[in-house]
């Protein structure tokens, strides 16, 4: 459920008649346009009031790894002529990671910021690196394999302070839903999040981006989204993705509530049972509700993955 979710029943039904009802392309002046164009902004309204942020600041994507190379990609080229030198950590997520390899390609120099053994950044460290010359620093909030939580209102906090004009890009494409996040209080920048993370359909997802933040679109084409994502949008998917939205958060104390009783449940059971067992990466409490990383001594993962997969878990 980290890597992929079951879309819920009312998302597969918003889909399924968004597609057959209001298939009209939301750039068209028509009714059926402009029904479809109501749809995506009654998504943004719903999307800006959790993230805090205006309706017009939300872009829609096919996914994380879009969102997270427009961010990353598109906010270097953007401020190139500012800057040279961006930071991440050496935990990212492939789509962020291979983003900063790319730009490192380019000529920008990019600081991979190492972390302790449960996977937290040192925010020293970050401030020590962070100078003039730094112009984006791209931190994921919650991490996919070990579950390490970072502390996004300090480490943001600690950019602005540093160099006010630094852009503080967060990957939360493991922590929408679970956890409460102000772009304004965190000073975040830009944000990425994916709807198949939380019971969506797969192939959307989201941007946040700060209005007064320029980046340099990677899809040129219709002008759509105000010429920042050309294309005509995935409507029958942003239907879906807000529905789930909505049902994660309005469930969302509950369902973290369930996921750690279960985690604690998992965990305590196989740390007592099985000699050799232990937990990577943060404590049961101190790590995301939905993320346990454990190992066994002696034992390869791919084997127990098949072993596992046998039994049907």
């Amino acid at each position: 459920n980290a890597a992929t979710t079951k879309p819920l029943e009312i998302v597969k039904e918003a889909v399924v008649d968004t597609m057959i009802n209001n298939y009209g392309n939301p750039s068209s002046y028509h009714k059926l346009g402009l029904e479809a164009e109501k749809l995506i902004k009654e998504s943004s309204d719903f999307f800006a009031k959790v993230l805090n942020c205006a309706e017009d600041e939300i872009i829609y994507t096919s996914g994380a790894t879009e969102s997270n190379n427009m961010a990353i990609i598109g906010a270097a080229l953007a401020y190139k002529r500012t800057g040279n030198r961006v930071i991440t950590t050496s935990i990212e997520h492939p789509s962020v990671k291979q983003a900063f390899i790319y730009l490192e390609s380019l000529g920008f120099e990019v600081i991979y910021l190492k972390t302790t053994k449960t996977g937290k950044v040192d925010i020293q460290e970050l401030e020590s690196y962070i100078d003039d010359n730094t112009i984006l620093v791209s931190i994921m909030h919650v991490n996919n394999e070990i579950g390490t939580v970072q502390e996004i209102d300090k480490i943001g906090q600690v950019i602005k302070n540093s160099n006010k004009n630094t852009i503080f890009h967060v990957d939360a494409v493991q922590s929408f839903g679970k956890y409460q996040i102000d772009v304004i209080k965190s000073s975040i920048d830009l944000l990425s999040m994916s709807a198949h993370k939380i019971y969506g359909p797969k192939g959307v997802g989201l941007l946040y981006k700060n209005k007064n933040i320029r980046i340099k679109p990677l899809l040129i084409g219709g002008d759509q989204q105000k010429g920042l994502r050309s294309g005509t949008e995935n409507v029958p998917g942003i239907v879906g993705m807000y529905k789930a939205a909505k049902y994660v958060w309005k469930n969302k104390e509950k369902i973290n509530e369930n996921m750690l009783d279960l985690k604690k449940t998992l965990a305590n059971k196989i740390l007592d049972n099985i000699p050799g067992s232990y937990i990577n990466g943060p404590s049961i409490e101190e790590g995301a509700a939905h993320i346990l990383n454990v190992g066994f001594k002696d034992i390869r993962s791919e084997i127990l993955l098949h072993s596992l997969d046998a039994k049907s878990i």
